[in-house]
């Protein structure tokens, strides 16, 4: 029973992934692509937790980690990128002072 919930979750989240890979490629703005990528993120990192309860194993929370946090990293350099235009500013820091 437990098991075959978990496969339902894993299609209805593939759904999910399939609708925001549409929004990501039609998206009317960047912001709504940033936030479709942000969500594609997500639900893979859900989807390779389903699997790894599925296989009944740690292995996978390594990956997972990782996910999360190029996720986090992405989405916070395209939203600086959006307000600022540039990710990384160049100059001195000093000539604040």
């Amino acid at each position: 029973m437990m098991s075959s919930l978990l496969l339902l979750s894993l299609g209805i989240l593939s759904l999910a992934i399939i609708g925001c890979m549409y929004r990501l490629l039609k998206g009317p703005s960047i912001p709504d692509r940033i936030a479709a990528l942000d969500t594609i993120g997500v639900l893979l990192l859900s989807m390779i937790a389903i699997i790894s309860i599925l296989l009944k194993t740690f292995a996978y929370f390594d990956i997972i980690l990782v996910i999360g946090i190029l996720t986090f990293i992405g989405t916070t350099a395209f939203a600086r990128y959006i307000e600022r235009g540039v990710v990384i500013e160049s100059g001195d820091d000093d000539s604040d002072r």
